[in-house]
């Protein structure tokens, strides 16, 4: 994987962002239409918002990174490894976005693609295990993000991980091998410890959800 070449993009649009504030404009329009449920402290929304994009970003080599590392110890490397090469080139061959979508505003939306493709690999492994793969919980991440970047945009980029997913789908039989049930059975008792080493990233970094009920 090129987890430093990842790293240098990050970089080099942190220091893009430092001399334009390309994306802090566009953040600073979208924070008076942020969906009421969208809880953000009092005079510090645009500084919150900023921490948490750059977080957000900066997360997806490291998920790559735990990711990789999670497959390989589960035996499964042949069904996640395709899915973590799709999340790297979103980074080193970005797909096409508005063109005003530069800087670490492309990378907003090229991190929502790894972060949901992550999301989705997690979902899976869920579904056949009943624990995580590795104890990322990005879910309220993304729907802020979805909403930062705006509805139809989103939308594109969410049908774009959905093709990805299906089209990855038959290596799941990676899940029937005796090397992962076997896996399983080793470490189903002890998940608990997982839970609490990620915590949820958007209460990390001071955004609450308000929902009606």
């Amino acid at each position: 994987m090129r987890v430093g070449t990842i790293r240098t993009i990050i970089n080099t649009a942190f220091l893009h962002e430092s001399k334009t504030q390309c994306l802090n404009r566009h953040l600073l329009k979208q924070l008076t239409s942020l969906p009421s449920f969208i809880r953000l402290a009092p005079e510090e929304g645009i500084t919150t918002l900023n921490g948490f994009i750059r977080e957000y970003i900066a997360q997806v080599p490291d998920f790559l990174e735990a990711l990789k590392n999670a497959a390989e110890k589960a035996g499964i490397e042949n069904h996640v490894f395709p899915f973590l090469k799709i999340a790297e080139e979103y980074f080193t061959l970005p797909p096409n976005l508005p063109s005003e979508h530069i800087g670490l505003m492309a990378l907003m939306d090229e991190a929502y693609l790894a972060h949901r493709l992550f999301e989705e690999v997690n979902d899976r492994y869920i579904s056949r295990v009943g624990m995580p793969l590795i104890p990322l919980d990005m879910t309220l991440a993304n729907v802020i993000v979805h909403q930062l970047i705006g509805e139809h945009l989103a939308n594109q980029l969410d049908e774009a991980v959905h093709q990805a997913v299906e089209q990855l789908m038959p290596r799941e039989q990676a899940y029937e091998s005796d090397d992962f049930h076997q896996f399983v059975q080793d470490t189903r008792g002890n998940t608990q410890p997982i839970f609490q080493e990620w915590p949820c990233l958007s209460k990390k970094m001071g955004i609450e959800f308000a929902f009606a009920g």
